[in-house]
């Protein structure tokens, strides 16, 4: 019975330790991905997102909301810098019912893009499409 427990201990404390590692990994590999947005770089963010969704299994949805970029989603980000063709990718990689949802200030991305005067922009133009 003891080494019953002391096995399944040491298979929990594994798994967890295995699971702050892939956290760390995950963060690691999208280190510099606002950067890339930033520089409209969109076959750089192109692997960077393939490469994410093969070693983690992860699609953007699932790590859109917990990238920030001084205070912004990814979307928001390419708005600002004028990223047109990674804003473009970002907008029609997302799932319509999460570009409809509000980020992290309550507000929809277009309400933001509306309030921020963006309407003009080409990614305004895909985004209203999508939505």
């Amino acid at each position: 019975m003891l080494k019953i427990v002391k096995t399944s201990i040491l298979i929990a404390t594994a798994s967890f330790i295995y699971t702050g590692q892939a956290q760390a990994d995950v963060n690691d590999a999208l280190q510099n991905i606002c950067t890339i947005v930033q520089a409209d770089d969109k076959s750089e963010l192109r692997k960077k997102m393939k490469l994410v969704e093969s070693d983690f299994r992860l699609k953007l949805q699932d790590y859109y909301t917990g990238v920030s970029c001084g205070g912004e989603s990814l979307i928001r980000t390419a708005f600002k810098s004028n990223a047109v063709e990674s804003g473009t990718l970002l907008v029609k990689k997302m799932p319509k019912s999460q570009l409809n949802a509000p980020e992290g200030d309550g507000k929809t991305l277009r309400a933001w893009v509306s309030e921020n005067g963006f309407m003009d922009s080409p990614i305004a133009s895909v985004l209203n499409e999508r939505i």
